[in-house]
This record gives structure tokens, sequence and C-alpha cells, in this order.
């Protein structure tokens, strides 16, 4: 078989933790080959299977499988695994694929840090299947395990700490809350601006995120305002005049501006594509001088 597994007689094989770890393997290697989606859910339901830290061998479910597909980019994978099995694509996968019980939304983490864009659009269009209270834990929950330098951030959150323009958008349209910090408090406002005034490795796109950020905060918050009044004209030379007396609360948005955040809190994600280009928030830039 193109996967080269080793095919075995009775289901019992699969109980040891070595051929577990070879049929895993093989699982893996196929998403990454972007073998066709039947052929996976071949493997995935009928040959392959992963050990469990209780001593249990279990075929892949469809959250792990789209896990898979996240890291490797397939997107008719990824496709077919969400039409078909909807929100539960979007469970939490076996503690085996988490290292601890803190990665509440693996799927939308691993979305973003592998800046996978067309496939996190395909998961927040089936999140919209969620009720209304399970969409907005899904959302807005920290993923990322707590070990990590993801740990206990939201999706928009490590979108802005990782400058991922494109992912950052969708989550807000769809969506997702821009305010929420991490653990200690800090905001993804607070982030991008830390990227700020450190000179990010790419301060175009860190621009960019802050830009739709805005977009979607209707206020912003006083922690933000003191520490650009701290410091003002440091802030004014990295983000301009106009940006930092808003930041600031030194004085109210432009109308622009303003008819800019009700255009991206109300028209749907799905229709911000059909807009006029002047009007649409991917051409949104903060002044900066």
């Amino acid at each position: 078989m193109p996967w080269d597994t080793q095919q075995f007689d009775r289901r019992a094989d699969y109980k040891s933790e070595t051929q577990c770890q070879r049929t895993s393997f093989a699982f893996y290697r196929a998403v990454r080959d972007l073998l066709p989606v039947w052929a996976l859910e071949d493997m995935r339901t009928m040959e392959v299977f992963h050990w469990e830290d209780d001593g249990q061998a279990r075929a892949f479910t469809p959250p792990e499988a789209l896990l898979y597909a996240l890291v490797h980019d397939h997107q008719q994978y990824a496709r077919y695994l969400l039409h078909r099995f909807s929100v539960r694509a979007l469970a939490q996968p076996s503690r085996s694929f988490r290292c601890c019980q803190a990665a509440r939304t693996p799927h939308l983490s691993v979305a973003v840090r592998y800046n996978r864009s067309g496939i996190l659009r395909l998961i927040l269009e089936s999140a919209e299947d969620f009720l209304v209270g399970e969409r907005k834990d899904f959302l807005d929950g920290r993923g990322g395990c707590a070990h990590d330098a993801g740990g206990g951030k939201t999706a928009v959150h490590l979108a802005c700490d990782l400058a991922r323009p494109e992912c950052l958008l969708l989550l807000l349209a769809h969506g997702a809350c821009p305010y929420v910090g991490d653990r200690a408090g800090d905001t993804p406002l607070d982030c991008l601006l830390r990227h700020v005034r450190q000179g990010s490795a790419d301060m175009r796109r860190t621009h960019v995120c802050l830009g739709y950020l805005l977009l979607f905060m209707p206020k912003v918050r006083y922690r933000c305002k003191e520490q650009l009044q701290d410091k003002p004209d440091l802030w004014r030379s990295l983000l301009g005049e106009e940006a930092f007396r808003w930041l600031a609360g030194l004085a109210p948005p432009s109308l622009f501006i303003q008819a800019m955040q009700t255009v991206a809190r109300t028209v749907p994600a799905q229709q911000l594509d059909a807009l006029p280009d002047f009007l649409k928030p991917l051409d949104f830039r903060l002044q900066h001088k």
C-alpha cells in the first residue's frame, strides 16, 4: 500500500505500543504527503491506531485527524472532516495529543501558529453550528499548552503575537473578542504595542494587525491610554500623531475610522471581499510616519 504500513490479521495485533507507533507515523506521513481523502479515511477508520497514556490502543478521532490536516495544510482533508462531522471535528482531542488540560481550543491555536488561513476559514464557518455559548467559549478560549510560549492565549492574542494579519481578521470578523487577555492580564493590544515599541522583525505585518484589531475595538481600555501618555514623544514617533491621539484618549477616532469600525462589525465575514476596495478592512492601515 502507498503508506507502507504492515497489514495485520487480527485487531489484537495493534495492542502493541510499538505497532501503534508505527501505524501512527504512517498516518502522519500519509497526511503530510497529501494522500487522497478516501485513502486517509480508510487508514483512520480501519488500519491505524495510536497509543494512549492509559495503555490502550485507540483509533484516531476526527479532531485528531483535523490537527494533522492543519499541520500539513491538507485543505481537502480538513474540508471533508469539517463537512462530514461539523463541530464534532472541533472537539477536544485525547490526552495523548495534549500536554495538559489547559489546551481548550487546540485547532484554532494550531491554525494560527502554522498560519493556515484557508483551513481556519473552514473551521470558523463550521463553528457557526455551535450553540451561542459554546461558540463563544470556542472562539475566546485560551488555547495552547501552559508550558509553551503560546499557552494561556486566545487565538486572537496568538495571531497578534505572531503577526498573522489574515488569521486575525478572520477571527475578529467571525466574532472573536479582541479584549481577552492571557492569564497574566496581557491583552492583544498590549502585545502589539510592545512589538511596535521593540521594533518587530516584520513591522508592516504588526501594524496591519494593529489596524485590524482596532477596527473591532469600539473602546480602548485605560491601561493602554496610561501606557501611551507616559511616554508621548516615543509613541508619537512610532504610531503617528493621529493614531497616538486616538489610542491615548486625547481625541476621538476620525469619522472614516468610525465608519470602518461599523462596517467591520456589521458586514458578515464571508461578504467582506464583496466590499469596494476603498472600504475593505484589508486596505485599512494606521497612519505611520
